[in-house]
Formats: structure tokens, C-alpha cells, sequence
């Protein structure tokens, strides 16, 4: 199974446009807190958080079907998936895609894609280049 990639100004449009469609946000406890997360409020909604690695060991998370059930996406939800890069959500995707969640879309480049010359992120592709809404957490 493939996960399409989708840009994340794409992503963010169906955010806003489809209650069905779903952010999923797999990066860790440390990004969310330390780097921030997508301000969908605009949208009426917010990310769900779930990591796919868990940090520090970066082990997969075992239980990630199973959060996303808990979080309420159902085999009809549209769900877009965000990683730092867009490396960790393909993962997720398929992972979401072999659980029965046929609609299981990558954001490309993540929230702070990857890095410059200078080796920063976050100003060449991703949620934040896109100057997409996003917050501290």
C-alpha cells in the first residue's frame, strides 16, 4: 500500500473544508512540546497527538492502531498524517492503512521539512515554511 503525499497547505485546506478529515500529528512528546503543533483552530479542530516512536528509546509505538480508535478515527476518516520531515508519517500511514483506515494521506515535508544550508528547518519546505498556522504548545 502506498500513502499519498499531499502538500501541507493541501492538508490544511481539507482540514478546513472536511469535518471527516482528521491531523494526525506522530511526532514526539519533546517536538509537540519543544517545537510546537498545527493551530487548527480555524478549522474548529485540533491535532491529535499520537506518537509513532515513543522518545526517548524511539521504539514504534505498539499501541498506535489502537490510539488512533481511542482518538475516534473510523475506516472513513480522512487522515493526514505529519512528522517532522514526512519520513515517520508514511509509517504511520501505512501502518494506519494495513488497520482497515483506507484514507490515510502523508503531509510532505512534515511541519519543519528539511534542513537549509545553514542546517535549520523550517524555512525551505513543510507546515511552517508554508506560514500555515501553528502554536507553542
Amino acid at each position: 500500500m502506498s500513502v499519498e503525499d499531499v502538500t501541507p497547505r493541501a492538508a490544511y485546506e481539507t482540514l478546513r473544508a472536511d469535518p471527516d478529515a482528521v491531523l494526525v500529528d506522530v511526532r514526539t512528546d519533546a517536538e509537540w512540546n519543544f517545537v510546537g503543533i498545527p493551530d487548527l483552530e480555524e478549522a474548529g479542530k485540533q491535532p491529535v497527538l499520537i506518537p509513532w516512536q515513543v522518545y526517548p528509546s524511539m521504539q514504534v509505538n505498539g499501541a498506535f492502531v489502537e490510539h488512533l480508535r481511542k482518538a475516534g478515527a473510523t475506516p472513513e476518516s480522512k487522515l493526514y498524517f505529519l512528522c517532522r520531515s514526512g519520513v515517520r508519517s508514511v509509517a504511520a500511514g501505512q501502518a494506519a492503512q494495513a488497520a482497515g483506515f483506507q484514507h490515510a494521506f502523508n503531509v510532505a515535508d512534515g511541519f519543519e521539512g528539511p534542513p537549509d544550508a545553514t542546517g535549520h528547518r523550517g524555512t525551505i519546505a513543510g507546515w511552517k515554511a508554508e506560514g500555515l498556522p501553528w502554536r507553542q504548545r
